[in-house]
């Protein structure tokens, strides 16, 4: 299987925003949900050499204030203040916030919560100032979080936040979700609206959280904006292309977003211990690959999977699809490599569990799916719809860094000033190779911009390295391990 790519034939630029606190944190002993998965499979990334070929960035977690967009403000600040120590103060807003046993309290969970959302956001605005045209952010996809309440695993819902930002420079988004639960947090948050439309694919039937019937489609003006494809158990790769292509292709016909979400939680995978379906590894990418043929503005977050080694393993095959590069079965020595035995394979392979999707049930879900598309507007617009520019959007680039309020998110041209230059060469793009260190001056470590630096004598640029054809894509395999650090962009 090979990556597509654009319909210009460059390959995309792919923003891949990654925390290393984000694996410190834990539900607690028994809990399915373990953010170590995200740290697994960045360290795949890593070592299959995939940080040559997009650019990584911490994002800023995201603040009060910014959560507060959708989620209300009393029940940010419940998340901000309690803690395992003082939880006993507040039963009864656990009851309210629905805080407890599947959403526990733990320690740092307002800081495990703003790093998700924060990288969410973050991508969604690279995307919209198209400073790339694909941001991958897998510490979110926590699409089960409500406006006023936890759910699901989910307390603050990175996805919601991720749109409205898009929204502010884009008339229509498609939200899309392949989790094998339904993404009933980010469907109700845009249920009345046509903004959004929101198509999740998901087990139905005494199963969590029990929403996504065929027949919801929203309500108001979002009528028929809600797409809901329910599914049975162990169905496999090509009986579930068989849905999602036409349905996302007929979607794409008759809405023409302008930005797309998709939602790639990997419980859907063969294997994981609370998912029912029977997808392979491949199948599950393959999703990832038909959205990106469409060469629409692209946020891939992560969402459920609670077998880590699986999870880890599609999240690191899908940043390759991202970034243009379809990855070994072989994997590369790694930090986690004991996880992966005893095949150390890349691949997540299907069961033998029956597959309880007929044909004749699939045809019925797709007639019903298009009957309703069919009433959708033809690319509905938006009156008078005019990008925003706010004050951060105009600040002075030499604004002083350190005056920055810590709750504001600072403006693109301080951030982009932080960033190298494409037309400048560093230590990461060819570490490892002819004897190169990671050398870094101080200058470089504070942030200094490149023009307050003292006059240099002109330095013969070296050759570029020759461009690869566009007819064939490179394999990324272990050979490119053996470099196992980058210097990674940092946005405040």
């Amino acid at each position: 299987m090979e990556p597509l790519q654009n319909a210009s034939g460059q390959r995309s630029r792919v923003c891949y925003f990654f925390d290393s606190d984000i694996g410190n944190f834990h539900y607690g002993p028994g809990h399915p949900m373990k953010p170590m998965r995200v740290r697994m499979c960045h360290s795949l990334v890593m070592n299959y050499g995939l940080y040559k070929k997009m650019e990584i960035f911490r994002a800023k977690p995201a603040t009060k204030r910014e959560m507060s967009q959708f989620h209300t403000d009393e029940y940010v600040d419940f998340l901000y203040r309690v803690t395992p120590e003082n939880v006993d103060a507040y039963v009864r807003e656990q009851s309210k916030f629905n805080v407890g046993d599947d959403c526990p309290v733990f320690d740092g969970l307002f800081e495990y919560c703003s790093i998700s959302a924060g990288g969410s956001m973050e991508g969604a605005a690279r995307l919209s100032r198209d400073k790339c045209d694909i941001a991958i952010n897998w510490a979110g996809g926590l699409h089960h979080a409500k406006k006023g309440e936890a759910s699901g695993f989910c307390y603050v819902n990175d996805i919601v936040l991720g749109i409205l930002e898009l929204l502010r420079y884009h008339a229509r988004v498609l939200y899309i979700d392949i989790d094998v639960h339904h993404g009933d947090g980010v469907e109700e948050a845009f249920y009345t609206t046509d903004r959004v439309m929101t198509c999740s694919f998901h087990k139905y039937g005494e199963f969590f959280p029990g929403t996504g019937e065929l027949r919801d489609i929203g309500c108001g003006k979002g009528k028929h904006y809600a797409c809901n494809v329910p599914l049975r158990d162990g169905i496999t790769d090509e009986t579930y292309q068989s849905v999602f292509r036409p349905v996302i292709q007929r979607i794409m016909e008759q809405y023409q977003p302008t930005a797309v979400v998709l939602q790639c939680g990997s419980d859907s995978l063969a294997g994981d211990k609370l998912g029912c379906f029977n997808l392979s590894m491949r199948g599950h990418a393959s999703c990832v690959e038909f959205v990106k043929s469409f060469g629409l503005p692209l946020l891939l977050v992560g969402g459920g999977g609670y077998t880590m080694r699986n999870v880890s393993r599609a999240w690191a095959y899908e940043t390759g699809l991202a970034s243009g590069h379809q990855l070994s079965s072989v994997l590369p020595v790694n930090e986690y490599y004991e996880y992966f035995g005893p095949q150390y394979q890349l691949d997540v392979l299907p069961s033998n569990m029956e597959n309880m999707n007929t044909r004749e049930y699939l045809d019925k879900v797709k007639e019903q799916v298009f009957e309703n598309l069919r009433h959708v507007a033809h690319a509905p617009s938006v009156q008078g719809h005019v990008e925003p520019h706010l004050a951060h959007d105009t600040a002075m680039d030499d604004q002083d860094d350190d005056a920055e309020d810590p709750d504001v998110r600072v403006s693109q041209h301080v951030m982009d000033k932080r960033i190298q230059r494409d037309t400048e060469f560093d230590d990461s793009d060819d570490e490892g190779e002819g004897g190169r260190r990671d050398q870094q001056s101080w200058k470089e470590q504070e942030g200094m911009d490149v023009e307050d630096e003292p006059p240099q004598e002109p330095v013969k640029a070296p050759t570029p390295p020759k461009t690869e054809s566009d007819a064939s894509l490179p394999t990324m395999g272990p050979s490119d391990s053996n470099v196992l650090h980058t210097q990674t962009h940092t946005t405040a």
